[in-house]
């Protein structure tokens, strides 16, 4: 493990996250749809009469019989009517790669959705809807689980505003960087053991968040080197969570940035075996972070 100061790369991967800053901050919302864009009190048509309409994105805040509220980004809500026709998706991995079919009880408070759409006049029906199973989980987790659960996940709803609020008032307190062999995905024992010691380090800091960043060398194509980047960094937050028992609300969305930020030079072998990497950074709350410093100093 490293210190060292924030990076260009991580700067870029931090400003990732503002897409997915709201996955719990509606969690347990309920109660009447307002929405801005309506289509209560109509009667559905047919929906092989009706017209493709806009992908909506956002966050579901409430639901009342077959209709969802869902809140976009910059606080536009939506209200769409789920039926017998809407396809309900769960993406199997943290990219998406696999998928798992579901009906529309799924469809909890809090989740972050990904909506088709089809329109008739005012009125949208949502006719396809994806989310991630990270995601359905901390939502199922805050509707069932215990006291302890939610108390936990309260805070951390506070933390997402807080660290989206102004992410730059984090310091990157270490990094640890795992290798892998060319045009692979898979953990060595000596990264397994690696991550495992950087998870038990930042347990000792309190409200540590971890993020995560694939990377990969220049050999290959963009498309390529983009999944491979992404492939590694989800074979680190598995194991980070699976074996080394770290939270997953306190991890921040994982970043794949194929080839971009090396390290080293990529005209030598030596050089892309320090790219093909994946960087684990500790972030602390430089609040947080000075109040500690001013304590030591006592």
């Amino acid at each position: 493990m490293r210190f060292l100061a924030t990076t260009p790369g991580i700067t870029m991967a931090l400003a990732l996250l503002a897409a997915t800053a709201s996955t719990t901050s509606f969690a347990q919302q309920s109660g009447p749809l307002q929405a801005d864009v309506a289509g209560e009190g109509e009667q559905l048509p047919d929906p092989a009469t009706m017209t493709e309409g806009p992908d909506i994105k956002g966050v579901l805040t409430a639901r009342q019989g077959d209709r969802i509220q869902v809140e976009a980004a910059d606080g536009t809500r939506t209200v769409l009517v789920v039926n017998e026709t809407t396809q309900v998706r769960a993406s199997g991995g943290l990219f998406g790669a696999s998928r798992t079919k579901l009906d529309t009880g799924a469809l909890l408070n809090g989740l972050p959705l990904t909506i088709k759409t089809l329109q008739s006049g005012e009125t949208l029906l949502a006719s396809q809807i994806t989310f991630k199973n990270t995601d359905f989980k901390t939502a199922s987790m805050i509707r069932t689980g215990t006291s302890q659960q939610f108390a936990e996940q309260s805070a951390a709803t506070e933390a997402l505003r807080g660290r989206m609020g102004d992410i730059d008032q984090y310091n990157v307190k270490a990094t640890t960087n795992v290798y892998f062999d060319t045009a692979q995905a898979k953990l060595s024992e000596q990264a397994k053991a690696e991550l495992c010691s950087a998870a038990g380090s930042a347990e000792q800091m309190d409200n540590a968040l971890m993020l995560v960043v694939g990377y990969t060398d220049a050999d290959g194509d963009e498309d390529f080197n983009q999944q491979l980047s992404e492939k590694r960094a989800a074979s680190v937050i598995n194991y980070l969570q699976q074996v080394c028992k770290w939270k997953p609300y306190r991890m921040l969305t994982p970043a794949g940035m194929a080839e971009a930020d090396p390290v080293a030079d990529n005209m030598t072998d030596e050089g892309k075996a320090q790219n093909r990497r994946v960087a684990v950074n500790i972030l602390v709350s430089k609040a947080v972070d000075g109040l500690y410093a001013e304590n030591s100093r006592r």
